[in-house]
């Protein structure tokens, strides 16, 4: 693990389930939108494992489940622009920061490191959301999938990070909670390391590919 941390020049995170639990949050907002549209709710440990690939995502899979069938084309659309309004109300107002996480950014900015955030999270609820934790001051780069094609696990977000920083994708270490991560960082030619937390969706981070598994952001330093 110190040799990843040395032989990078710029760091970036995941944002949701490694330096956040948005869970609740993202939770009480899918249960809101799924009483408008008049289906029953779901525990939140179930919408937590629809999170990872952008909040259209999350919302066809809480409204299958929430139904028990796929929904139809035009409900997803009216159901997502409700979970906006909804969830651009409380980005993170049950949400807490991990354990460990404040502590490992400022081991790394302690080194001079550039720091940044890579998620598939839309840009402004990324916005808001580090700054109502009290992280966005130790970021110097963030990049939010706005465009489905950007998303994780393509390696476009990792890739324009570099292209911004000026460095080489085997020179910026990419920390990251699930297999997207994982597999954004190896398609993008970046080293990798995962949290043993967060939402990965039934996949096994100690099968995902990365480089190195840590407990918390704390081991950084």
């Amino acid at each position: 693990m110190n040799a990843l941390v040395e032989g990078a020049r710029a760091v970036a995170f995941d944002l949701d389930g490694t330096l956040v639990d948005s869970a609740p949050d993202l939770a009480v907002a899918a249960n809101r939108m799924l009483d408008a549209l008049g289906l029953p709710p779901l525990a939140e440990e179930r919408i937590a494992a629809a999170i990872g690939d952008g909040i259209d995502a999350l919302v066809v899979r809480t409204l299958a489940e929430s139904a028990g069938k796929p929904a139809r084309e035009d409900l997803a659309v009216r159901a997502a622009r409700i979970f906006r309004e909804l969830y651009a109300e409380r980005v993170f107002d049950a949400g807490t920061v991990y354990e460990g996480v404040r502590e490992g950014l400022a081991a790394l900015a302690a080194r001079g490191l550039p720091l940044g955030c890579i998620t598939n999270k839309a840009s402004p609820f990324t916005t808001a959301l580090l700054e109502r934790a009290g992280l966005a001051r130790w970021f110097s780069f963030v990049e939010c999938a706005d465009a489905m094609e950007q998303r994780k696990p393509a390696p476009y977000l990792l890739l324009k990070a570099c292209a911004g920083l000026g460095i080489a994708p085997r020179e910026l270490l990419f920390v990251g909670d699930s297999g997207l991560d994982a597999a954004a960082a190896r398609a993008a030619g970046c080293p990798v390391m995962l949290v043993d937390y967060g939402y990965n969706r039934g996949t096994r981070v100690e099968d995902a590919g990365a480089d190195a598994l840590i407990a918390s952001l704390a081991e950084l330093g």
